[in-house]
This record gives C-alpha cells, structure tokens and sequence, in this order.
C-alpha cells in the first residue's frame, strides 16, 4: 500500500471530518481529515493547539536550574526531560558523571519507560480496540479459558475472578457514570473482540492501575518523589549508605534497593503475562488492520539509549541510526551537533524566523509566535471550523533530518535495533511474529507487520520488557560497584561558574517513552542564552514543511478506511498509537497573545 508523502499526493476535495479535541492524550490536539466516497481518508491535517514557550522562560537563568522547568514540560513523561537537560549541561561544561549516578540515572529512566508504556497501553490506547460494554454479554468462564491460552502462567485467571469483574463493571456502568467509558462508540462495527476477551482486557486495565503505581515508587527511592523526580548536574540528588537502614540515613541502603528490586520483578511478571500476550491477541483478533504505518515503512529515527558503558554510545542496548527512503539495509549515523541534520522548519507553524532562514539547528533555534490563518480557513480565530493547510496552521514546528520527515519512537527504536543485529530485539521481534503466524495463520511478513499501528503498539510492549529486564542488570551491576567500595554519586568538580568558560554550548540526547528527544543549550557568563527541545511529538507531529513533506501523524492515517466517519474510532486507534504529548510540543498562550499572568516570589 502506497503511503503519498508529500501535499502532491493528497486528495482535500472529499468530505472533511474534524477531531478537535483529540483525546486519551497528553495535551491539545487537532486532526482533520478529508475521506473519499468510500470513506478512506485521503488527506490528514494535524495541529497542535497550544504555544510552548519554555525556551523563552529559560533565557538569562542558571543553567544548573534548567532541568527542573523543563520537567515541566510534562507530568506524563516526567523525569525524561530533566535527564536530557542535565545532559546538556553536563556535555556543555565537560562533566563525567560517577558510575553509580549512570546506573541510578538508567533505573530511574526505565521505570518511567515502563510506567509510561503501560499506562499508554491501558488507559489511553486499549479502549481503541477494546468495548468494555460487551464484556458484560461475556461467559466469565470461557474469560477463564481465553486467559488460560494467552497467558497460563497469570495468576488471576479463575472465573471467579472475571465474574467478580465483570460484577464490578455491571455497576459502574448501572450508575449512569461512566468517566471515560461515557463517550465511546461502542456500537461502532469497528470494535471487532468478542466479549470474553473484552472482559479479560478490562480485568487488565484494573490490574494495570496497580501495578502502575508501583513501578514509580522507583522514582521516590532515587529521586525523592514523582512525578518530577530530581534530578542534578554532575549526578544523582542522592546518597548511598548499605549499612545504613534509618528513616533519617541515605535514601539508597540495601532495604530501599531490595524494595527497587521487588517493583522491577512485578513489573517484569505483567510485562511477560499480561502485557505483551494482550497486545498479541489483539494483533490476532485485527489481522486484517494493517494500517497506520505511514512514515515507519520509510523514514525512523533513533538517537540511541540505554548506553551499557558510559560515554561509548556503541553500547547502546537500541542503537542510533536513521533509515530513509524505506532502505532497510542501510542505517545512517545520526550527529546531532551538525547543523545540516536536525533543522526546524516553521512555513506551516505559528511561528517566525526573524532572519528569514528556511530551517534552523536548534542551537540557532528561535521561537517567536507568529499566530495567523490561512484565507481559507472557515470560521474564527476563536472557532476554527476548518484550517487552511497550504498556510500556517499548527504550533508545532517541523524538525527534519537531512531535509527528511521522520517517524521516531519505539517502533523505529526497534527497526533501527532489529536491523542492526542487536540479538535482543531479533528474538523480541522474531518470536512476536511468529506467535501472530500461529495464531492467525496469517504470513504477511515482517515490514507490513512491524510497520502498522498494530506493529507501534507492540514495539512499545517490547520495549518495556527490555526495560524490565536490564534493569535488573542495572541494579544488580550497582550493588556490585557498591560493595566494591564506591558510593559516590556525584561530581561537583564544576559546580561553581567560576570554573566554566565564558561561553559554551552542550546538547543532551535521549529515547523518551515517545521517542527521540534532544536539548540544545547555548551557555554565555553563567546564564543561558539559548535553550531549544525537540520533543518526540515535535517530530512526529509536525505539520508540512517547506517542500510539502509531510509528518507522521499525517502520513500514518492516509489510506485507512473508516466504518462510520461521524465515529471515527481508526483515526483514534492510530493516532493513540504514538501515544501523542502536545504538552511536550506545545505549552499555552493566550488566544491576543498578551501576558497571561506574573509571579514574583520572595
């Protein structure tokens, strides 16, 4: 199925839906597409709603203090943006960070990954392919049997247990109070699970509000609270002491991390048994919904994570790489110091460049808002009934690499991973596969597979195994340090500015739970003169660029047939996959633009 990538391949002349908010996401989104006659969408539009202006914030300020308003960013992802920028500080003024403080800083990053994996799972995105409302027509028993035969080592799995839920749910729904069950299409023929499994992924859902839970106590071991961990420049905001066991000693002792320990094994349990088999039911019962692939099929990006040896990025469990053009075979390297590679494009964002440039790096980035709409927009500034695309029409800037729209994520984390031999991820990939063969007796092959919305939201489970099962690597590689006689957790050789040089300049890179995320920080007498993140929904949201290229939002619904356009639940099921954050891409302005409000604190 080709996937048109550019506006010269986009049909806008059939009926136009609008999506405004888009839901069960992190922010404010938009979506507007344009369905044939057979109600396949032919043209998509996607627009953040709301103006960031963190970069701003920052200028003039301590660098040392960055992280913690960039971790405001987001109170989903929370903890990725203050590890990046850290990062960028610490690669700005040539900080080595102890070992201790890259292992500790793996753990933290990992539980997030988890944390943020399975609520993304679960709470935002299962309800695209799961009606809660037929699971009350299910036979508790054969719930039983199903769970039996995705999963026998799953411990809830009588059909006392799935009655009990199933009488839970009954009297929620009674109530007339159904929160976020209350405006599904739950008639839709889109909804294709029959109701035991329907009731066994409800029972999932409540499990996973547990577990969720968890997993992120991670984050008060070591960085005394989430959401908005801390974090510091030159390490870890924490001190270890084994021998110490007192409420008033270290944070880290050998009761805390047996505690750490005992959430990894939890979250490793329902990874194995809960998590990836339901993902792969629901690939078996959607075998024919190949759709959503858009950008993965041709053009991922990776920036690399989870670095085994520190500062040797050839380490990295997912590698770095890009792939363009759908060439598998070869993998580029990815600098993001070069200013010919990661560029922002603003001709279709509500922004402008002041100098006239076409794309910046981000060191060089600008952001200053530049709100209008195009002459054909329909309706108001206040009500916009449809936007005009050949215009400005999105918050979001459009990164590109090497002039490319790219897909990033955990899917191209695992392409770019699977084609480059990292044994892990093949098993990962491969037994995912052929589990889906032997359930369905469907061999579609490894692209179509991989490269869909289906093949997303695995990627994403696979993921979180990997996590679950390096981070037991990880802590017992720091229980090991540890008792070898090093407890240090930070270097604050550079802390003071004096040691600093009079201007420098750092970038900070990671895999965000979306994505690849990166910092630029431009350093001048002790202040910041310059900050600018591209976020993983900066790429993936971003709106056409200068040559009509367009992102991965857009590229991923074209082509996707719609059962009931004025319930456009595939449109939904699509987007969720990436799991957008248009809080990470975007933050609020007023709609004249005027100062909203000033805190002064004494």
């Amino acid at each position: 199925m080709t996937i048109p990538l550019n506006v010269s391949g986009l049909d806008n002349s059939g009926r136009r839906i609008v999506v405004d908010p888009v839901t069960r996401i992190e922010g404010h989104m938009r979506c507007e597409v344009n369905v044939d006659s057979n109600n396949v969408i032919r043209n998509a539009v996607s627009t953040g709603t709301m103006w960031r202006g963190l970069e701003v914030i920052l200028k003039g300020r301590d660098p040392r203090d960055a992280w913690a308003f960039v971790e405001r960013i987001c109170g989903v992802c929370t903890g990725c943006h203050a590890l990046t920028s850290v990062r960028a500080v610490e690669d700005a003024l040539g900080i080595e960070i102890p070992y201790n403080a890259h292992l500790i800083r793996h753990l933290m990053d990992k539980a997030l990954n988890i944390h943020d994996h399975i609520v993304h799972f679960y709470h935002l995105h299962a309800l695209d392919w799961v009606n809660p409302v037929n699971a009350l027509k299910a036979d508790p028993k054969a719930t039983s049997e199903l769970q039996m035969m995705v999963s026998p080592a799953h411990p809830k799995s009588s059909p006392g247990y799935f009655r009990d839920v199933q009488n839970r749910l009954k009297k929620f729904i009674e109530s007339g109070q159904l929160g976020l069950f209350a405006n599904g299409y739950w008639d839709n023929p889109a909804y294709k699970m029959p109701p035991a499994a329907d009731l066994m992924a409800v029972a999932h859902y409540l499990e996973a509000l547990d577990l969720q839970k968890e997993i992120v106590k991670v984050h008060t071991i070591f960085g005394g609270k989430n959401p908005h961990p801390n974090y510091l420049v030159g390490g870890v905001a924490c001190a270890i002491n084994l021998d110490d066991v007192g409420a008033a000693g270290a944070p880290v002792n050998m009761t805390s991390l047996n505690f750490v320990l005992e959430r990894i094994r939890e979250a490793q349990d329902f990874t194995k048994n809960v998590y990836i088999p339901d993902v792969l039911a629901i690939a078996g019962i959607y075998k024919d919904w190949l759709y959503g692939g858009g950008l993965s099929a041709t053009n991922v990006l990776s920036y690399g994570t989870h670095t085994v040896v520190p500062g040797d990025k050839s380490t990295d469990l997912l590698p770095a790489g890009a792939i363009i053009n759908g060439n598998w075979n070869e993998i580029h390297p990815v600098d993001v110091r070069d200013p010919n590679e990661v560029q922002e494009f603003v001709d279709h964002s509500w922004y402008e460049y002041g100098d006239g440039q076409t794309g910046l790096h981000p060191w060089d980035g600008d952001t200053t808002p530049k709100f209008e709409l195009g002459p054909n927009t329909k309706g108001t500034k206040t009500d916009i009934k449809e936007l005009d695309e050949a215009h400005k029409y999105s918050w979001i800037k459009a990164p590109r690499w090497k002039g490319h729209p790219m897909e990033v994520g955990p899917l191209p984390r695992y392409i770019i991973a699977y084609n480059s031999g990292r044994e892990y991820v093949i098993d990962q990939v491969d037994r995912s596969l052929s589990a889906f063969k032997q359930a369905t007796g469907s061999d579609v092959g490894l692209k179509p597979f991989l490269t869909s919305t289906i093949g997303r939201t695995l990627a994403r489970a696979l993921d979180c195994e990997l996590c679950v099962d390096s981070m037991v690597d990880d802590w017992h590689a720091l229980i090991k340090n540890i008792k070898n006689g090093d407890s240090s957790t930070a270097n604050v050789e550079k802390w003071d500015p004096s040691t600093w040089p009079k201007e420098a300049k750092g970038v900070g890179i990671n895999e965000a739970p979306r994505g690849a995320l990166g910092h630029w920080i431009k350093i001048k007498d002790g202040k910041i003169e310059n900050y600018q993140a591209v976020v993983p929904t900066t790429w993936n949201g971003s709106p056409r660029d200068s040559e009509g290229n367009i992102g991965s939002f857009e590229a991923s619904l074209l082509n996707t047939p719609v059962e009931r356009p004025e319930e456009p639940v595939e449109i939904l099921r699509t987007l969720h996959s990436f799991d957008p954050c248009l809080a990470c891409s975007t933050h609020v302005m007023s709609e004249d633009g005027e100062e909203m409000s000033r805190v002064k604190v004494r």
